[in-house]
């Protein structure tokens, strides 16, 4: 039952790539349904569903994470060009609490220039190292031999190196700001709280920072209509691509050409991105423009994507395992991780054919350890709500204060 009034003010941020302003918005519309006032600045395309999760919606400035061609902006130059509009928002809602995605600083500069408390919401698998853990998002396994410890502790002072660096941009960017300069690695990280939104299946045994907790994915979708799958009883596999990666749709057409003649039935989704060219469609396929994974996925044998972590999580929450085909950046990282934890199979992108991938999916459907695998993560998603623990954690958080 919603509250006459709220108990705590909050104010989310992040940027708008499903993968981040997903779980945001799953945070906050649980924080709302508790009785909370609750803003979520986010891009202008998810409005409608930020609203329609009882927050109120801030438009944030548009910038890419990742500079392009059409829009050079650098990374950190663009926090110092948000910083100021987000600053006048936060000053405007007079949160108790703000809560920024772990790749959308603007939140964090603005509420630690108001005094206002900060907590992080990393929605993938934390990207610390450990001594002796490979590099995060190389995508490689931990060692298993003293030659591959060997190299992991040779590449720690490289790697250290770039994390140094790093430090010194943002505190670049917060002299520019007006704010202190910082000693800590990984210093977009809030001290206060973070919120580590993956299954703990996921993380490497080793030693998590104070006041960082492991919640579970959180997971959100738009609504959507609902999609038949290929008619009859054989296998269902479900080609989930990425909504930020793989323009040209590689995936997607090695897995509809792969998958052609194998005793499956195949529902896939161009995801609203278009596609350009001739893409055949065979008799056991059906391509959609968008497909709700929550109502889908449950009745899937196999889910074939990008390792996006959304994605992913999502697959395994629903006892579903995973034939992952990263293409860049974190989804490496993921796709180690699910190879790491026997959920499923990785397909290197550079290796990915047709025939890869047919070869790749008869694996991950033959081998039963993988399914009995992702059971087992469906049932802990059953008894854990990532976004339900992380609403707990921002509250104390708030009460605290």
């Amino acid at each position: 039952m919603t509250p006459s009034r709220a108990k705590h003010t909050f104010f989310l941020g992040a940027f708008g790539d499903p993968g981040h302003a997903f779980p945001m918005l799953a945070l906050g519309s649980r924080l709302a349904a508790r009785g909370h006032s609750v803003t979520l600045e986010t891009w202008s395309r998810w409005r409608e569903h930020v609203e329609a999760g009882g927050m109120r919606f801030a438009a944030a400035p548009e910038y890419p994470v990742f500079p392009t061609r059409e829009q050079p902006v650098k990374p950190y130059e663009a926090v110092v060009l948000a910083t100021p509009h987000t600053r006048r928002a936060v000053a405007a809602a007079r949160p108790d609490i703000v809560v920024h995605d772990i790749l959308t600083l603007a939140p964090a500069m603005a509420a630690e220039l108001e005094g206002i408390p900060v907590a992080t919401l990393i929605p993938h698998v934390h990207p610390a190292g450990s001594p002796g853990f490979p590099p995060y998002a190389l995508g490689a396994r931990p060692p298993r031999t003293a030659a591959g410890r060997a190299l992991w502790r040779a590449l720690e002072g490289p790697v250290e190196g770039g994390l140094r660096r790093g430090r010194d941009e943002l505190n670049a960017t917060r002299a520019r700001l007006g704010l202190a300069t910082i000693d800590r690695l990984h210093g977009g990280i809030s001290e206060q709280l973070c919120l580590v939104g993956t299954f703990p299946q996921l993380e490497y045994a080793r030693d998590m920072p104070e006041r960082t907790y492991v919640v579970g994915p959180l997971l959100w979708e738009p609504p959507a209509a609902e999609v038949e799958p290929p008619p009859g009883v054989r296998p269902l596999v479900l080609i989930a691509p990425s909504t930020a990666q793989d323009p040209e749709h590689r995936l997607l057409r090695a897995a509809l050409a792969g998958l052609a003649s194998e005793p499956v039935r195949v529902l896939a989704t161009w995801n609203r991105r278009p596609i350009t060219g001739p893409l055949a469609v065979p008799a056991n396929a059906r391509l959609v423009e968008w497909v709700s994974y929550a109502r889908t996925m449950p009745s899937c044998r196999l889910v074939v994507c990008h390792a996006g972590h959304g994605t992913m999580a999502r697959a395994l929450a629903c006892g579903c395992p995973v034939l992952a085909a990263p293409a860049a950046g974190d989804m490496n990282e993921n796709a180690a991780r699910l190879d790491w934890a026997g959920a499923g199979v990785r397909l290197p992108w550079r290796l990915l054919t047709p025939v890869t991938l047919r070869l790749a999916a008869r694996r991950a459907l033959g081998e039963v350890s993988f399914a009995a695998r992702a059971r087992e993560f469906g049932a802990w998603a059953a008894k854990h709500d990532g976004a339900e623990r992380a609403a707990d954690l921002v509250e104390a958080l708030a009460r605290s204060t």
